[in-house]
Parts: C-alpha cells; structure tokens; sequence
C-alpha cells in the first residue's frame, strides 16, 4: 500500500502521523511510505531521518495526497487538506465529527474511507487510540490550570498546593475515566484539594483505592456537581460520551455562582465542550474570560507536548495502521470489529450513529457500507 503522512497544519499542532520509527514498520512489511518535507522537524524528526528509514520524502501536502492510497495525520483534516480527499483514499486520524458539520459535510462530499482514532475500541471496552492523548491532555490540564489561575493570566492568585498555613487550590474533576485519573494524579501530586465526580460506582471505588483517600470521589448529581463547581478554584471537563457531542453539564448559571478568577480546563472541547460558554481556542491564544472565569479551551492540547504525543500516540496506532496496509481497508475492517467501530464516513455516508444523531444526518451501519469498498 502506498501511505502519505502530511504535515500537521492545525495552529501550533507539530505532531505527525508517523514517526521515523512508525513508517519503518510499515517499509518493512513492503509498503511505500511517502512524507511531506519538514513533517516532523517540529519535535525533532528531520527529512534525512524519514530517508534513513526508507520514506520518500515530497516537496507538498498536494504531493502526498495525490500518491498515497492511506493518509495517516493526527488532527482532523481542515479545509484544504479536505479538498484533497479523493474516493480511493482511507483517512486514519482524530477526527471528532460530532460538533463539527463542516467537516462531516466535507468528508461526506469526498467519498474517501475515514476511520476515526477516537472511536476505535478494544477487547475491555476501552478507546486505546484516544486513551494516550487523553492521559497527556489530563495531565496537561493542571499544568494549564496552575499557569492560568496566576494573577496575570486572570485567575484568583493562587497556589496550587498551598504553602503551610495556607490552604491549597480546590480542584474539581467531572469526569473519572483516563483524562480524569490523569488530572487528578497530576493534581493529588501538586498538593491540591482534589475532588472527583462521576456516576460510575466502580470507577469512583478504583480511584478511591488507587488514591488511597488523598482525593475525594463524589457521585455526581446535579447538586453536588453544582456545589463543588461553586466552590472550586480550578474545574477540569473531563467528560466523554464516545463518538458523540459533550453534555453542557456547566451551565451559564452555574458559572455565575463560581469564584471571580477561577478556571475551567474543558478537555472536552473536541467534542463541543461540557461548559456551554467553552468554545475552541488555540495554544497561540489559549483562553478567554467569561463572567470573571478564564476558560482554557484549546482543542490539541497534547500539540504542546507533541514530541511525547506522537510517540504515545504512535505506540498506540501502529498495529492498526499495519493491519490496514497488510490486509487491506476492506479485509482489515470486516476482521476487525474494534476497528470497524472507527469507521465514521464511508463512501458519503455516515457510519457512526453518535456523529448522525448529533448532526441530524442519515446512518447507515458500517458493517453495510464495508461492502461498497
């Protein structure tokens, strides 16, 4: 198979699709791997090392679409690389559809394959084409929580762990899957009060025992989900629904009743965002002041760690981009349920139920539509 890995072109995003290492791989098991220039100098990956490992490197993006078969990025395709998206093409990347019609609408247009590394699942339930990054942007939500609750960043001034005599940030987790476990770590680490809410009964007994009562599980009710919000000096959204738009579990009411100065890190806002006053922001200008509350709302956070990104991620995606170049699109598909359940947009339909509920667009089972490629 012939696999193009363009440049990243999402602002300040300097992952790539596939390391060095990543595409050796795939050159090994007798695949032509082709790479835009400079794809990987961001995070320290030169042309001359893709050569090393038997990559043909091209002058554009517009090059790489055109010769490879399979594209595998990182983000979502924007609008030009969209427009570059042809009916033989299988796209491998995050896509995120749910919130954003543009894009579906485009994808739909193109006709192209597109397997979605969000809603790829495994043997346990799991998303472990999400879980890498969502482990890095949970982390990263209190390093940009802390940043941001400084003074002259807008926040209320304070410390994160406190000094003795002096109490430390509250800090409120909604959501306990990977992003949440991970924020929490990060937070519990740090000295903060930490407080996480769900309403998973087993995920709030595995992380009491993990924790070992160095942070607080609540059940999440609207009630209690508003008194902790009330009180917090640092909310992370860590809330997931597969596939689908992000509740609005923070209402512009509910921000009203919090502290003046006090930050929200919605990690959600790849699926639209659990605050309704979240929209999407860049690492260029990350956030933005509501009602006296920073909103740190950036869509790619791992993009600002995107050398530990990409290799996490890459571990995570290789052997399903191997089994679509070994195998095929087709055959890798039909033997794999897991991966059959990233297949959001095949031949203009859409093939993921969550992405045609959210944006009111006709469904057609992927199991059926596998049969057109």
């Amino acid at each position: 198979m012939y696999i193009g890995i363009p440049k990243e072109i999402k602002n300040h995003e300097y992952r790539v699709g596939l390391t060095p290492a990543s595409a050796h791989e795939l050159v090994a098991h007798g695949h032509k791997v082709f790479v835009e220039t400079h794809a990987g100098e961001g995070i320290g990956f030169s042309d001359d090392d893709y050569r090393a490992a038997g990559v043909e490197v091209l002058a554009t993006a517009d090059e790489v679409f055109e010769k490879a078969e399979m594209i595998v990025k990182v983000k979502e395709p924007q609008a030009i690389e969209r427009a570059r998206l042809k009916p033989h093409h299988t796209l491998f990347t995050y896509l995120h559809l749910a919130p954003d019609a543009e894009q579906t609408h485009d994808l739909i247009k193109s006709g192209a394959t597109c397997i979605a590394y969000e809603t790829v699942t495994d043997t346990k339930g799991g998303l472990p084409l999400l879980a890498p990054m969502s482990a890095v942007a949970g982390r990263m939500s209190i390093q940009a929580g802390a940043h941001s609750l400084e003074k002259a960043k807008g926040g209320r001034a304070v410390l994160m762990g406190g000094v003795p005599g002096v109490e430390p940030a509250k800090v409120v987790v909604i959501g306990g899957g990977v992003v949440g476990e991970n924020a929490a770590e990060m937070a519990v680490g740090m000295g903060a009060e930490v407080v996480i809410l769900d309403r998973n009964l087993d995920v709030l007994r595995r992380l009491a025992k993990r924790f070992d009562n160095r942070l607080k599980t609540v059940y999440s009710t609207s009630k209690a989900l508003a008194d902790h919000v009330a009180s917090a000096d640092l909310v992370v959204g860590a809330v997931l629904l597969p596939g689908a738009a992000a509740p609005k579990l923070i209402t512009r009411e509910l921000i009203s009743t919090m502290k003046k100065g006090a930050v929200i890190v919605d990690v959600a806002i790849d699926q639209g965002g659990c605050a309704e006053t979240s929209k999407a922001t860049t690492h260029a200008e990350p956030t933005y002041i509501v009602d006296g509350i920073v909103h740190y709302c950036v869509a790619n956070m791992p993009g600002a760690v995107a050398r530990t990104s990409t290799m996490a991620l890459n571990n995570a995606t290789l052997p399903y981009a191997l089994a679509l170049a070994d195998k095929g699109t087709k055959k890798a598909l039909e033997e794999d349920k897991h991966l059959l359940n990233g297949l959001n947009v095949c031949k203009g339909r859409i093939t993921c139920e969550d992405v045609s509920v959210a944006l009111d667009l006709p469904y057609v089972p992927a199991e059926d539509m596998i049969k057109e490629l």
